[in-house]
C-alpha cells in the first residue's frame, strides 16, 4: 500500500523526522512556499508548530486531512473544534518541553533578582571592583513567595523547584481545583491575593477564550513595588502597555518576557530600553531535548493515520 502523505510546515528535530520518513510519504513545503496550497490538497497528516493557523479557510484546502499534529503544548492555532466537526483528530506534546521551560523560569529569576555584573571586554579596576561588590544587593529566593497563575505541567513544575530546591513559599491560582496533583506544599488562593502577596509573578496559563490581557493595568497596579513578573506563556495574555508603564514609574521592580503578541514584537514594543527588563525570543523550550520531545508528535500523527489510538489527543474545551 502506498505510504499516507504527511505535509510538515515548519521543520522537524531531523531524527523524528527520519522516522516519519519511513513510515510516511513527507513533503516539507514551508508557510511562505507557493505550493503549499497543492500539498494541503493531498495531505492525510499535517504536522506543524507555533505559526501555521489552521483556522476553517485552511482546512478547506485540505479534503483527505485526517490528523493535524502540533509539535508543542499551546493549539490556539488550531480550531480544535472545526477540525473535530470535520473528523479530523488534533494531537500534541504536552510533555515535551516541561522541562525547559521550568529551568528557563529559574534563569529569568535569578538575573532579575541577584545582579549578575559581568565583565567581558575588560577587567574591573580595583576601586571601581570594591564599589560594584559594595553596592550591588541580590535577594535570595528563600526568602520570597512565588505567585503561580496556572498550576499546570509547567505551573507544577517550576513551583516544585521553587519549593524543594529553593525553598520559596508557593501560591497559586488555577481554573481547576489541581490541590489532588500537588506533591509539594503551595496554596490556593484568589487573583487578588496572588497579585498582592507575590514577590515572583510567574504565568503560565494557555490562550483560552477570554485570557487576553489577563495581566492588564488593574492586576499590575495590586503588586508589590518590589515583586517581579515572568512571562513565558503566551504573550496575549500580558498588557505590555501596563507593564512597561509601571516598570517606568517604579511601581514593579522588573520583568522578564519571553512570548509577544504580535511574534516577533513590533519595532516600537513598549518594553524595549529598560534594564530590569530581560527580553527573550521565545527561546524558554529551545532545548536539544524539549525539540525532539516536541518533534517526536509524529508518532501520534502515525498512530491516527494508522487506525490506532494516539496517545496524546488534544481535549475539546
Amino acid at each position: 500500500m502506498p505510504k499516507p502523505i504527511v505535509v510538515v510546515t515548519e521543520g522537524s528535530d531531523p531524527v523524528p523526522l527520519a522516522w516519519l520518513k519511513e513510515h510516511a510519504d513527507v513533503r516539507e513545503v514551508p508557510l511562505n512556499d507557493p505550493g503549499l496550497d497543492a500539498a494541503l490538497a493531498v495531505a492525510e497528516g499535517l504536522v506543524i508548530r507555533t505559526y501555521t493557523r489552521v483556522t476553517e479557510q485552511f482546512l478547506e484546502k485540505c479534503p483527505r486531512l485526517k490528523v493535524v499534529g502540533r509539535g508543542g503544548v499551546g493549539v490556539e492555532n488550531i480550531d480544535v473544534k472545526a477540525c473535530r466537526a470535520r473528523g479530523i483528530e488534533v494531537v500534541y506534546t504536552p510533555d515535551a518541553n516541561t522541562l525547559a521551560v521550568g529551568d528557563f523560569v529559574f534563569g529569568y529569576m535569578l538575573q532579575l533578582l541577584r545582579p549578575w555584573c559581568f565583565f567581558r571586554e575588560r577587567v574591573y579596576e580595583p576601586s571601581e571592583f570594591k564599589k560594584i561588590r559594595e553596592t550591588n544587593r541580590g535577594r535570595q529566593l528563600n526568602e520570597l513567595t512565588l505567585g503561580v497563575l496556572g498550576m499546570g505541567r509547567v505551573g507544577r513544575r517550576v513551583s516544585r523547584i521553587a519549593t524543594q530546591g529553593f525553598g520559596m513559599k508557593v501560591i497559586y491560582n488555577d481554573l481547576l481545583d489541581v490541590s489532588a496533583e500537588l506533591d509539594f506544599p503551595a496554596t490556593a488562593v484568589d487573583k487578588p491575593t496572588l497579585f498582592r502577596d507575590a514577590d515572583v509573578l510567574t504565568i503560565h496559563v494557555d490562550m483560552r477564550p477570554g485570557n487576553e490581557n489577563l495581566v492588564g493595568r488593574e492586576q499590575i497596579a495590586l503588586m508589590k513595588k518590589d515583586a517581579i513578573l515572568i512571562n513565558t506563556s503566551r504573550g496575549e495574555v500580558l498588557d505590555p502597555y501596563a507593564l512597561a508603564d509601571a516598570i517606568r514609574e517604579k511601581r514593579l521592580f522588573g520583568a522578564a518576557i519571553d512570548v509577544y503578541w504580535p511574534e516577533p514584537p513590533k519595532p516600537d514594543f513598549p518594553l524595549l530600553n529598560f534594564p530590569n527588563v530581560l527580553l527573550t525570543p521565545h527561546m524558554a523550550a529551545r532545548t536539544e531535548t524539549a525539540l525532539q520531545n516536541m518533534s517526536w508528535v509524529v508518532r501520534d500523527v502515525m498512530a491516527v493515520l494508522s487506525g490506532e489510538k494516539p496517545k496524546y489527543p488534544v481535549p475539546l474545551r
